[in-house]
Protein backbone atom coordinates (compact mmCIF):
# COMPACT_ATOMS: atom_id res chain seq x y z
CA UNK A 1 0.00 0.00 0.00
CA UNK A 2 1.32 3.51 -0.73
CA UNK A 3 1.05 6.10 1.10
CA UNK A 4 0.44 9.40 0.40
CA UNK A 5 3.09 12.36 2.06
CA UNK A 6 1.19 14.41 4.13
CA UNK A 7 -0.46 17.77 2.77
CA UNK A 8 1.33 19.73 5.56
CA UNK A 9 4.70 18.89 4.62
CA UNK A 10 6.88 21.10 2.36
CA UNK A 11 10.01 19.52 1.10
CA UNK A 12 11.91 22.62 0.90
CA UNK A 13 11.14 23.74 4.73
CA UNK A 14 11.72 20.47 6.15
CA UNK A 15 15.21 20.51 4.21
CA UNK A 16 16.38 23.69 5.15
CA UNK A 17 15.21 22.94 9.31
CA UNK A 18 17.45 20.03 8.81
CA UNK A 19 20.10 21.71 6.87
CA UNK A 20 19.97 24.60 9.73
CA UNK A 21 20.08 22.24 12.73
CA UNK A 22 23.18 19.98 10.88
CA UNK A 23 24.97 24.18 10.80
CA UNK A 24 24.21 24.44 14.41
CA UNK A 25 25.37 21.06 15.07
CA UNK A 26 28.87 22.15 13.70
CA UNK A 27 28.89 24.66 15.67
CA UNK A 28 29.84 22.33 18.83
CA UNK A 29 30.88 18.96 16.88
CA UNK A 30 33.77 19.97 15.92
CA UNK A 31 33.53 23.70 16.34
CA UNK A 32 33.71 24.52 20.14
CA UNK A 33 35.25 20.64 20.45
CA UNK A 34 38.21 21.93 18.29
CA UNK A 35 38.36 25.90 19.06
CA UNK A 36 38.12 24.80 23.04
CA UNK A 37 41.02 22.16 22.07
CA UNK A 38 43.12 24.90 20.35
CA UNK A 39 42.95 27.48 22.75
CA UNK A 40 43.85 26.18 25.96
CA UNK A 41 46.86 25.37 27.24
CA UNK A 42 48.86 22.11 25.53
CA UNK A 43 47.90 20.03 28.89
CA UNK A 44 44.20 20.60 28.43
CA UNK A 45 43.39 20.23 25.18
CA UNK A 46 41.59 17.02 25.55
CA UNK A 47 39.60 18.18 28.43
CA UNK A 48 38.53 21.04 26.99
CA UNK A 49 37.65 19.13 23.75
CA UNK A 50 35.65 16.38 25.60
CA UNK A 51 34.00 18.44 27.59
CA UNK A 52 32.41 19.89 24.59
CA UNK A 53 31.99 16.11 23.25
CA UNK A 54 30.25 14.79 26.34
CA UNK A 55 28.20 17.71 26.86
CA UNK A 56 26.57 17.58 22.97
CA UNK A 57 26.14 13.29 23.78
CA UNK A 58 24.23 14.09 27.28
CA UNK A 59 22.09 16.67 26.06
CA UNK A 60 20.76 14.77 23.43
CA UNK A 61 19.74 11.69 25.85
CA UNK A 62 17.59 13.65 28.45
CA UNK A 63 16.36 16.12 25.23
CA UNK A 64 14.16 12.77 23.88
CA UNK A 65 12.79 11.44 27.50
CA UNK A 66 11.72 14.89 28.57
CA UNK A 67 13.41 17.84 28.32
CA UNK A 68 12.02 18.24 24.59
CA UNK A 69 8.35 18.86 25.89
CA UNK A 70 9.57 20.71 29.18
CA UNK A 71 10.74 23.53 26.71
CA UNK A 72 8.41 23.47 23.57
CA UNK A 73 5.65 20.97 24.64
CA UNK A 74 1.96 21.60 26.45
CA UNK A 75 2.19 24.33 29.58
CA UNK A 76 2.73 22.90 33.29
CA UNK A 77 3.50 26.31 34.67
CA UNK A 78 3.57 29.51 32.74
CA UNK A 79 7.67 29.35 32.66
CA UNK A 80 7.52 25.34 31.94
CA UNK A 81 6.06 22.54 29.80
CA UNK A 82 5.14 19.02 31.00
CA UNK A 83 8.33 16.70 31.09
CA UNK A 84 6.74 14.07 28.45
CA UNK A 85 8.58 11.48 26.19
CA UNK A 86 8.98 12.55 22.98
CA UNK A 87 10.09 9.27 21.68
CA UNK A 88 6.74 7.40 19.80
CA UNK A 89 6.77 6.99 16.20
CA UNK A 90 3.39 9.25 15.73
CA UNK A 91 5.10 11.85 17.74
CA UNK A 92 8.15 12.05 15.74
CA UNK A 93 6.43 11.65 12.25
CA UNK A 94 3.23 13.73 12.78
CA UNK A 95 3.19 17.67 12.02
CA UNK A 96 5.10 19.91 14.35
CA UNK A 97 3.61 22.54 16.57
CA UNK A 98 4.66 23.68 19.37
CA UNK A 99 1.10 24.01 21.14
CA UNK A 100 1.37 27.43 23.33
CA UNK A 101 3.07 29.53 20.82
CA UNK A 102 0.91 27.71 17.61
CA UNK A 103 -1.96 30.90 17.40
CA UNK A 104 1.23 33.18 16.85
CA UNK A 105 2.63 31.93 13.80
CA UNK A 106 1.68 29.88 10.62
CA UNK A 107 1.19 25.89 10.87
CA UNK A 108 4.74 24.36 10.33
CA UNK A 109 5.39 22.06 7.16
CA UNK A 110 7.98 19.58 8.55
CA UNK A 111 7.46 16.50 11.14
CA UNK A 112 7.99 16.83 15.02
CA UNK A 113 11.79 14.91 14.54
CA UNK A 114 12.65 17.94 12.25
CA UNK A 115 11.86 20.62 15.45
CA UNK A 116 13.18 18.57 18.36
CA UNK A 117 16.34 18.04 16.24
CA UNK A 118 16.52 21.31 15.39
CA UNK A 119 16.18 22.83 18.87
CA UNK A 120 18.21 20.36 20.86
CA UNK A 121 21.42 21.64 18.92
CA UNK A 122 20.43 24.78 20.70
CA UNK A 123 20.38 23.51 23.78
CA UNK A 124 23.42 21.16 23.76
CA UNK A 125 25.61 24.40 22.03
CA UNK A 126 24.22 26.30 25.39
CA UNK A 127 25.77 24.16 28.12
CA UNK A 128 29.03 23.63 25.61
CA UNK A 129 29.41 27.34 25.59
CA UNK A 130 28.85 27.65 29.72
CA UNK A 131 31.94 25.40 30.11
CA UNK A 132 34.08 27.67 28.25
CA UNK A 133 34.06 29.49 31.83
CA UNK A 134 35.95 26.62 33.59
CA UNK A 135 37.99 25.27 31.47
CA UNK A 136 41.02 23.55 33.03
CA UNK A 137 40.10 23.10 36.30
CA UNK A 138 36.02 21.28 36.86
CA UNK A 139 36.19 17.67 37.64
CA UNK A 140 34.98 16.03 34.41
CA UNK A 141 32.93 13.59 37.08
CA UNK A 142 30.79 16.75 38.28
CA UNK A 143 30.61 17.91 34.54
CA UNK A 144 29.24 14.80 33.76
CA UNK A 145 26.32 14.83 36.43
CA UNK A 146 25.99 19.24 35.62
CA UNK A 147 25.11 18.79 31.79
CA UNK A 148 21.84 16.99 31.57
CA UNK A 149 20.51 18.54 35.21
CA UNK A 150 21.53 21.92 34.18
CA UNK A 151 19.66 21.52 30.73
CA UNK A 152 16.17 19.97 32.59
CA UNK A 153 16.50 22.38 35.25
CA UNK A 154 17.71 26.25 33.72
CA UNK A 155 17.22 26.10 29.76
CA UNK A 156 14.02 24.74 29.52
CA UNK A 157 12.74 27.20 32.03
CA UNK A 158 14.57 30.15 29.57
CA UNK A 159 13.47 27.96 26.50
CA UNK A 160 9.93 27.50 26.95
CA UNK A 161 9.59 31.35 28.79
CA UNK A 162 10.61 32.90 25.41
CA UNK A 163 10.35 30.39 22.30
CA UNK A 164 7.75 28.10 23.99
CA UNK A 165 4.63 30.16 23.70
CA UNK A 166 5.61 30.87 28.16
CA UNK A 167 5.21 33.67 29.91
CA UNK A 168 7.86 36.17 28.50
CA UNK A 169 6.90 35.50 25.04
CA UNK A 170 3.08 36.33 25.75
CA UNK A 171 3.80 39.07 27.21
CA UNK A 172 6.22 40.62 23.99
CA UNK A 173 9.54 40.00 24.80
CA UNK A 174 11.36 39.29 21.57
CA UNK A 175 14.67 37.27 21.13
CA UNK A 176 14.47 36.07 17.44
CA UNK A 177 17.40 33.05 18.30
CA UNK A 178 18.87 33.02 21.61
CA UNK A 179 20.66 35.99 23.01
CA UNK A 180 18.47 35.68 26.14
CA UNK A 181 18.14 31.65 26.15
CA UNK A 182 21.24 30.58 25.06
CA UNK A 183 24.08 33.76 25.79
CA UNK A 184 23.12 35.19 28.28
CA UNK A 185 22.02 32.36 29.83
CA UNK A 186 25.43 31.15 29.01
CA UNK A 187 27.27 33.63 30.54
CA UNK A 188 25.53 34.32 33.73
CA UNK A 189 25.78 30.64 34.95
CA UNK A 190 29.10 29.68 33.66
CA UNK A 191 30.23 32.95 35.93
CA UNK A 192 28.23 31.52 38.66
CA UNK A 193 30.30 28.17 38.02
CA UNK A 194 33.16 29.49 37.58
CA UNK A 195 33.21 31.15 41.05
CA UNK A 196 31.78 27.43 42.44
CA UNK A 197 34.18 25.84 41.34
CA UNK A 198 37.26 27.97 41.58
CA UNK A 199 39.67 29.26 40.00
CA UNK A 200 42.70 27.65 38.32
CA UNK A 201 46.01 27.11 39.61
CA UNK A 202 48.02 30.28 39.82
CA UNK A 203 50.57 29.40 37.28
CA UNK A 204 47.63 28.50 34.75
CA UNK A 205 45.85 31.90 35.14
CA UNK A 206 49.31 33.62 34.36
CA UNK A 207 50.40 31.47 31.70
CA UNK A 208 47.80 30.04 29.53
CA UNK A 209 49.00 30.34 25.59
CA UNK A 210 47.02 28.48 23.18
CA UNK A 211 48.37 25.49 22.26
CA UNK A 212 47.23 25.82 18.65
CA UNK A 213 46.18 29.17 17.50
CA UNK A 214 45.34 27.68 13.61
CA UNK A 215 42.89 24.63 15.46
CA UNK A 216 41.21 27.62 17.05
CA UNK A 217 41.02 29.28 13.84
CA UNK A 218 39.32 26.46 11.93
CA UNK A 219 36.47 26.58 14.65
CA UNK A 220 36.30 29.31 14.96
CA UNK A 221 35.64 29.47 11.52
CA UNK A 222 33.10 26.40 11.53
CA UNK A 223 31.25 28.71 14.47
CA UNK A 224 30.79 31.70 12.36
CA UNK A 225 29.38 29.69 9.15
CA UNK A 226 27.59 27.24 11.14
CA UNK A 227 25.74 30.65 12.42
CA UNK A 228 24.02 30.60 9.37
CA UNK A 229 21.83 27.96 10.78
CA UNK A 230 21.45 29.39 14.10
CA UNK A 231 19.62 32.45 12.81
CA UNK A 232 18.61 31.48 9.66
CA UNK A 233 16.92 28.71 10.37
CA UNK A 234 14.27 30.51 12.86
CA UNK A 235 11.94 31.46 11.19
CA UNK A 236 11.36 27.84 10.69
CA UNK A 237 10.62 28.82 6.84
CA UNK A 238 12.76 28.93 3.67
CA UNK A 239 11.45 32.35 3.60
CA UNK A 240 12.67 35.87 3.02
CA UNK A 241 13.03 36.54 6.48
CA UNK A 242 15.45 33.27 6.93
CA UNK A 243 17.48 35.32 4.02
CA UNK A 244 17.81 38.65 5.73
CA UNK A 245 18.64 37.02 9.33
CA UNK A 246 21.76 35.08 7.61
CA UNK A 247 22.50 38.68 5.92
CA UNK A 248 22.23 40.50 9.16
CA UNK A 249 24.41 37.66 10.83
CA UNK A 250 27.30 38.09 8.45
CA UNK A 251 26.97 42.03 8.20
CA UNK A 252 27.36 42.11 12.02
CA UNK A 253 30.10 39.48 12.60
CA UNK A 254 31.98 41.36 10.48
CA UNK A 255 31.53 44.65 11.75
CA UNK A 256 32.31 43.22 15.08
CA UNK A 257 35.52 41.93 14.25
CA UNK A 258 37.10 44.79 12.69
CA UNK A 259 35.70 46.96 15.68
CA UNK A 260 37.27 44.32 18.15
CA UNK A 261 40.89 44.34 15.93
CA UNK A 262 40.78 48.44 15.55
CA UNK A 263 40.23 48.68 19.55
CA UNK A 264 43.31 46.10 20.42
CA UNK A 265 45.26 48.18 17.77
CA UNK A 266 44.79 51.46 19.55
CA UNK A 267 45.00 49.70 22.49
CA UNK A 268 47.93 47.51 23.08
CA UNK A 269 49.68 48.53 19.34
CA UNK A 270 48.97 44.85 18.09
CA UNK A 271 46.07 43.56 16.00
CA UNK A 272 45.26 40.30 17.86
CA UNK A 273 43.87 36.83 16.06
CA UNK A 274 42.42 35.72 19.41
CA UNK A 275 40.94 39.59 19.64
CA UNK A 276 39.91 39.32 15.94
CA UNK A 277 37.97 35.47 17.17
CA UNK A 278 36.56 37.31 20.27
CA UNK A 279 35.25 40.02 18.02
CA UNK A 280 34.03 37.22 15.58
CA UNK A 281 31.87 35.87 18.69
CA UNK A 282 30.85 38.89 20.33
CA UNK A 283 29.28 40.37 16.85
CA UNK A 284 27.22 36.73 16.43
CA UNK A 285 26.32 36.51 19.40
CA UNK A 286 24.78 40.26 19.73
CA UNK A 287 22.60 39.75 16.57
CA UNK A 288 21.53 36.88 17.20
CA UNK A 289 18.25 38.25 19.23
CA UNK A 290 17.88 40.66 16.87
CA UNK A 291 18.74 38.54 13.47
CA UNK A 292 15.38 38.72 11.67
CA UNK A 293 14.07 41.82 13.49
CA UNK A 294 16.67 44.71 12.16
CA UNK A 295 17.25 45.78 8.66
CA UNK A 296 21.73 45.48 7.60
CA UNK A 297 21.72 49.26 8.78
CA UNK A 298 20.36 47.55 12.50
CA UNK A 299 22.82 44.81 12.14
CA UNK A 300 25.57 47.38 11.07
CA UNK A 301 24.75 49.50 14.35
CA UNK A 302 24.89 45.85 16.64
CA UNK A 303 28.22 45.08 15.28
CA UNK A 304 30.07 48.30 16.17
CA UNK A 305 28.60 48.24 19.48
CA UNK A 306 29.72 44.26 20.05
CA UNK A 307 32.81 45.53 18.81
CA UNK A 308 32.93 47.93 21.79
CA UNK A 309 31.19 46.92 25.10
CA UNK A 310 32.18 43.16 24.67
CA UNK A 311 35.74 44.63 24.60
CA UNK A 312 35.20 47.02 27.04
CA UNK A 313 33.52 44.08 29.37
CA UNK A 314 36.70 41.93 28.52
CA UNK A 315 39.70 44.48 28.69
CA UNK A 316 38.18 46.54 31.57
CA UNK A 317 35.43 45.15 33.81
CA UNK A 318 37.03 41.61 33.81
CA UNK A 319 40.20 42.92 34.82
CA UNK A 320 39.55 44.58 38.00
CA UNK A 321 40.01 43.69 41.42
CA UNK A 322 36.62 42.03 42.07
CA UNK A 323 35.89 40.59 38.52
CA UNK A 324 39.63 38.78 38.99
CA UNK A 325 38.33 36.64 42.02
CA UNK A 326 36.59 34.87 39.55
CA UNK A 327 38.44 32.91 36.85
CA UNK A 328 36.52 32.98 33.51
CA UNK A 329 38.51 31.23 31.26
CA UNK A 330 37.46 32.26 28.23
CA UNK A 331 35.58 35.04 29.01
CA UNK A 332 32.33 34.31 28.21
CA UNK A 333 31.01 36.93 30.69
CA UNK A 334 31.91 39.52 28.05
CA UNK A 335 31.59 37.19 24.66
CA UNK A 336 28.33 35.63 25.76
CA UNK A 337 26.93 37.48 28.94
CA UNK A 338 27.42 41.06 28.00
CA UNK A 339 26.99 40.85 23.95
CA UNK A 340 23.82 38.54 24.51
CA UNK A 341 22.44 41.45 26.68
CA UNK A 342 23.55 43.86 24.60
CA UNK A 343 21.79 42.66 21.43
CA UNK A 344 18.59 42.08 23.35
CA UNK A 345 18.26 45.77 24.76
CA UNK A 346 19.28 47.01 21.48
CA UNK A 347 16.29 44.68 19.82
CA UNK A 348 14.42 46.77 21.48
CA UNK A 349 15.41 49.76 20.33
CA UNK A 350 16.56 48.78 16.70
CA UNK A 351 13.79 46.15 15.26
CA UNK A 352 12.19 47.52 12.67
CA UNK A 353 8.47 46.20 11.83
CA UNK A 354 8.92 45.96 8.24
CA UNK A 355 10.86 42.98 8.88
CA UNK A 356 8.56 40.43 8.93
CA UNK A 357 9.26 37.09 10.52
CA UNK A 358 5.80 35.66 8.73
CA UNK A 359 3.73 36.75 5.65
CA UNK A 360 0.21 36.55 7.21
CA UNK A 361 -1.85 33.81 5.48
CA UNK A 362 -4.97 35.78 5.69
CA UNK A 363 -5.59 39.35 5.50
CA UNK A 364 -6.55 39.41 9.12
CA UNK A 365 -3.34 38.23 9.63
CA UNK A 366 -0.35 40.62 8.65
CA UNK A 367 2.53 38.95 9.69
CA UNK A 368 4.52 39.13 12.79
CA UNK A 369 7.42 41.70 13.23
CA UNK A 370 8.56 43.44 15.83
CA UNK A 371 8.45 47.37 16.33
CA UNK A 372 11.86 48.98 18.35
CA UNK A 373 11.94 52.13 20.19
CA UNK A 374 13.33 54.03 16.99
CA UNK A 375 10.36 53.08 15.68
CA UNK A 376 8.50 55.01 17.82
CA UNK A 377 7.97 51.92 20.37
CA UNK A 378 9.48 52.34 23.79
CA UNK A 379 7.84 50.05 25.61
CA UNK A 380 10.12 47.19 23.82
CA UNK A 381 12.85 48.08 25.36
CA UNK A 382 11.19 48.20 28.40
CA UNK A 383 9.99 44.48 27.86
CA UNK A 384 13.57 43.37 26.50
CA UNK A 385 15.25 44.34 30.43
CA UNK A 386 12.27 42.74 32.49
CA UNK A 387 12.86 39.63 29.70
CA UNK A 388 16.67 40.13 30.49
CA UNK A 389 16.31 40.54 34.45
CA UNK A 390 14.45 37.18 34.49
CA UNK A 391 16.77 35.21 32.75
CA UNK A 392 19.58 36.85 34.78
CA UNK A 393 18.09 36.06 37.97
CA UNK A 394 16.97 32.64 37.45
CA UNK A 395 20.19 31.75 35.99
CA UNK A 396 22.29 32.92 39.12
CA UNK A 397 20.31 31.01 41.75
CA UNK A 398 19.21 27.90 39.64
CA UNK A 399 22.94 27.26 38.49
CA UNK A 400 24.47 27.95 42.75
CA UNK A 401 21.85 25.23 43.64
CA UNK A 402 22.60 22.52 40.96
CA UNK A 403 26.90 22.96 41.53
CA UNK A 404 25.66 22.98 45.06
CA UNK A 405 23.78 19.56 45.16
CA UNK A 406 26.86 18.40 43.11
CA UNK A 407 29.12 19.56 45.50
CA UNK A 408 27.79 16.57 47.68
CA UNK A 409 27.89 13.84 45.58
CA UNK A 410 31.46 14.72 44.10
CA UNK A 411 34.03 17.42 43.88
CA UNK A 412 33.45 20.28 41.73
CA UNK A 413 37.17 20.84 41.05
CA UNK A 414 39.80 18.30 40.04
CA UNK A 415 42.50 17.85 43.14
CA UNK A 416 45.89 19.66 43.11
CA UNK A 417 47.74 16.37 41.47
CA UNK A 418 45.98 16.44 38.49
CA UNK A 419 45.42 19.80 38.24
CA UNK A 420 49.29 20.45 37.76
CA UNK A 421 49.76 16.92 35.36
CA UNK A 422 46.33 17.85 33.24
CA UNK A 423 44.64 15.51 30.29
CA UNK A 424 46.90 12.54 31.32
CA UNK A 425 46.03 12.42 34.63
CA UNK A 426 42.10 13.21 34.12
CA UNK A 427 41.74 11.29 30.69
CA UNK A 428 44.99 9.14 30.13
CA UNK A 429 45.21 11.01 26.80
CA UNK A 430 47.26 14.04 25.56
CA UNK A 431 46.81 15.87 22.30
CA UNK A 432 50.18 15.60 20.52
CA UNK A 433 52.44 12.78 20.59
CA UNK A 434 55.82 14.89 19.08
CA UNK A 435 58.70 14.38 21.60
CA UNK A 436 57.33 11.43 24.03
CA UNK A 437 58.30 7.77 24.29
CA UNK A 438 57.35 5.93 20.71
CA UNK A 439 58.48 8.98 18.47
Amino acid sequence: MIVPSPKWLDTGNNAWQLAAATFVGLQSIPGLMVLYGGIVKKKWAINSAFMALYAFASVLVVWVLFDYNMSFGPKWFPFLGKPMLATSAAFTTGQATIPEAASGMPALTFPMATLMFFQFVFAAITVIILGGSVLGRMSFSAWMIFCPLWVTLVYSVGAFSLWGGGWLAAMGVADFSGGYVIHLAAGVSGFVAAAMVGPRLQQDREHFPPNSLLVTLVGAGILWLGWNGFNGGDPYFANANAGAAVLNTNTATAVGLLVWTLMDKMVYGKPSVIGAVNGMIAGLVAITPAAGYVDVWGAIIIGVCAGIIPWLAMNKLQKTKLMLKVDDTLSVFSTHGCAGLMGGLLTGILANPEMLEYIGTDKDAPGVSVTGWIYGNFHQVVLQAEGAAFIIVYNVIATYIILKVISFIVPLRMDEAALKVGDDAVHGETAYAIGTEGE
